[in-house]
């Protein structure tokens, strides 16, 4: 008996293994790391040749703790190494993958703060916005009974490690020369994020935003990075079709300034028109980007990365809905249920059937009823009936 159960079991799930596999949607390293920036130029800068004193250790502690900065890059929650003047570790491939398994720390842009800074024989570990460690305590370890002296609260940590390491021990080297060296991951320039977000973009991009120009397929960041937040904001459909596609259109300026209109479509820029006094309106409605310098910010998440079509994949998956019926069987069934159609009736046809329902007999609302007047019947006194008074009470006569 127990073989017989083995066996329909392994044939139910050998049923419904194809329509399971079919449902499972599966994102990718490569798809979800695929607007990551890995280029890299190593720094040139001339190092002193002293070893670190203490005198110099406490300058730079007191130059670099707190101080912030902006992301050259995608930094990962976890530990990076950078060499003096040379390469970054890890490799771009493993870079992405970490990236992908522990999760990201801060983007291309944003602001960054050295929370712990440390000095260790050859090299220096920076700690930013709190490092990649959680804090722990070593009271949570301490008990009194069965009560905790200090709770664990679940705190995550966010943030990551540089640790900069020089070839012969780290000389007396200066807070702004380690900000030179740290320049391939962290700028720390005073700038806006927006300016540090325009320092990661292509060479056009970036002319183009520091000129506060808008180039039709621009993504949101970029136009708020040249033109910065926009006066009024419309939200419409095109055509004022109720079923088309809707779009927003930022306005810059006022009247007789030049005015300038930025129409969005998702996240890209799709037509720029351009008012200014005494000149005929300027439209711009053709793509002014290259493949290179489109923004990835919209990504298609396909089965596992793979290309759809390839021969023993099934394409199913990405062009059909999720459904519980096994691969090839009807979409509608012969036994299926569907929605209930009424007859179509005319009017006439359903005044003539709808009758006004007939009052109860004998009801006030019985208007066929024999109209009789009742007089209502006089209450028998208790001495006509025969039933003695009550002590104290007179008995009534008629």
């Amino acid at each position: 008996m127990r073989t017989h159960r083995w066996v329909l079991l392994a044939g139910c799930l050998t049923i419904c293994l194809p329509a399971l596999r079919a449902q499972v949607f599966v994102v990718g390293e490569k798809t979800a790391t695929a607007d990551i920036t890995t280029a890299f130029k190593p720094t040139d800068i001339p190092l002193p040749t002293g070893k670190m004193t203490e005198r110099g250790r406490r300058d730079l502690v007191r130059s670099l703790n707190a101080e912030q900065g902006f992301a050259h890059r995608a930094l990962p929650i976890g530990v990076i190494t950078l060499q003096a003047n040379g390469n970054l570790l890890p490799e771009p491939d493993k870079y992405r993958q970490m990236i992908y398994q522990k999760g990201q720390s801060a983007a291309a842009g944003d602001r960054v703060v050295v929370t712990a800074l440390d000095i260790k024989g050859d090299k220096i570990v920076v700690d930013l916005n709190g490092g990649p460690y959680a804090k722990h305590r070593f009271l949570s370890h301490v008990q009194f009974g069965n009560a905790p002296v200090a709770g664990n609260t679940g705190e995550q940590a966010t943030g990551s490690r540089v640790t900069l390491v020089f070839p012969d021990g780290v000389p007396e080297i200066s807070g702004p020369e380690v900000k030179a060296l740290l320049e391939p991951v962290i700028d720390f320039g005073v700038k806006s994020s927006d300016q540090a977000y325009a320092d990661t973009l292509p060479p056009r991009l970036r002319d183009a935003i520091a000129a506060h120009e808008v180039l039709v397929g621009m993504n949101h960041r970029m136009v708020l990075a040249s033109l910065g937040a926009p006066e009024n904001k419309i939200r419409e459909q095109q055509s004022g079709d109720l079923n088309g596609a809707r779009y927003e259109e930022w306005i810059y300026g006022h009247v007789p300034q030049t005015v300038k209109f930025i129409r969005f479509v998702g996240d890209h820029v799709s037509v720029v028109e351009i008012a200014a006094m005494g000149k005929p309106l300027e439209i711009h409605d053709k793509n002014e980007l290259d493949g290179s310098e489109t923004p990835t910010n919209t990504r298609e998440i396909a089965m596992g990365d793979r290309q759809p079509g390839k021969e023993g994949e099934d394409t199913t998956a990405s062009t059909s809905p999720p459904s519980l019926r096994l691969p090839g069987e009807a979409k509608d069934p012969a036994n299926a249920q569907r929605k209930v159609q009424y007859p179509a009736e005319d009017s006439a046809s359903r005044k003539a059937d709808s009758q006004p329902i007939p009052a109860a007999p004998g009801s006030p609302a019985d208007t066929d009823a024999p109209q009789t007047q009742q007089t209502a019947a006089p209450i028998p006194s208790a001495s006509t009936q025969g039933v003695p008074a009550q002590p104290g009470q007179v008995p009534r006569t008629q």
